[in-house]
């Protein structure tokens, strides 16, 4: 694969992508590229998988296909179209079908490529980015960043999605370079909700 093919289909996924939102634009895979790479450089695997399967894995985002996640299909329509060997779609389709957080138990074991960019997308989610993202999504989702007395979770709401998800992804990371950038992400959002919560009245003092 070539680097000609790889900048064909970020050129194709920016242009499906456009004016999608809610912290899941093409400025997310945009980062889940650089990160993929950065991780990539320093555990091995093959990097053009890495590449597609980046630039792929939100291409059929479930948010935006009324609750159906499509990104393995479209990943195999527009890489068949442009003449990619079957064993190589194959690999970016498994990859993007199984590295969701939604998946759960229900997701296949992925390759190191999948894993590296599981850990890729699953770090966007995390520090200032993750942060903007969970506010952008709330935004355009009509749900509110937070609600006092919510202590139970009984009302979706940002902050609560923190705990929900957002902190237990350090864990769930296969990478040690992912866990690494993990650890410094997780502790400014923890030092933000604190400051959050301080703020709104609802602190330690």
């Amino acid at each position: 694969m070539t680097p000609e093919l790889i900048a064909c289909v970020e050129t194709i996924v920016r242009g499906r992508m456009e004016g999608q939102g809610a912290g899941h634009g093409f400025d997310h895979v945009g980062r889940v590229l650089r990160s993929s790479r950065q991780i990539q450089a320093e555990v091995g695997g093959d990097r053009s998988i890495v590449d597609l399967a980046a630039l792929l894995h939100d291409i059929g985002d479930a948010k935006f296909h009324d609750g159906v996640e499509r990104s393995a299909e479209f990943s195999c329509q527009i890489l068949g179209e442009l003449g990619v060997d079957a064993r190589v779609i194959d690999h970016v389709a498994h990859i993007v079908d199984n590295l969701s957080f939604r998946k759960g138990d229900a997701a296949a074991p992925l390759s190191i490529e999948g894993q590296i960019v599981q850990d890729a997308d699953r770090l966007d989610a995390l520090g200032a980015i993750g942060i903007v993202r969970t506010i952008e999504y709330g935004a355009a989702f009509g749900q509110p960043f937070h609600v006092s007395g919510n202590h139970d979770g009984a009302e979706k709401t940002g902050l609560r999605h923190f705990d929900d998800k957002l902190f237990k992804l350090h864990a769930l990371l296969n990478t040690e370079p992912a866990r690494r950038i993990a650890r410094q992400r997780e502790a400014f959002m923890r030092q933000f909700v604190d400051q959050f919560l301080q703020e709104w009245g609802e602190g330690d003092n």
